[in-house]
């Protein structure tokens, strides 16, 4: 038996609309330590990142962007299995 779900759409909470992109980023923290990740969307307040794993990821980063030369303070507003949702500080 094929059970469809319908959702209502939730109501969309940013401030600024988000560009979709899909670019190369590091989650900077530390002296050295770094995480890759993918930038999937990105505003002047925030961005979501996509991510292999959570683990060691903490609530306050640098996010580094080296195609665009962008380095911005960020923290961390949800997470989900592999994406992340950050808001510039």
């Amino acid at each position: 038996m094929l059970r469809i779900v319908v959702r209502e759409m939730e109501e969309e909470r940013r401030i600024t609309g988000r560009r979709k992109v899909l670019k190369a980023g590091t989650i900077a923290f530390g002296q050295a330590a770094g995480i890759d990740c993918r930038i999937r969307n990105i505003s002047d307040k925030g961005a979501c990142l996509e991510v292999e794993s959570q683990f060691g990821i903490p609530e306050t980063f640098t996010l580094v962007v080296p195609h665009d030369a962008i380095m911005r303070v960020a923290h961390i507003q949800w997470r989900s299995a592999n994406r992340i949702g950050i808001a510039f500080d």
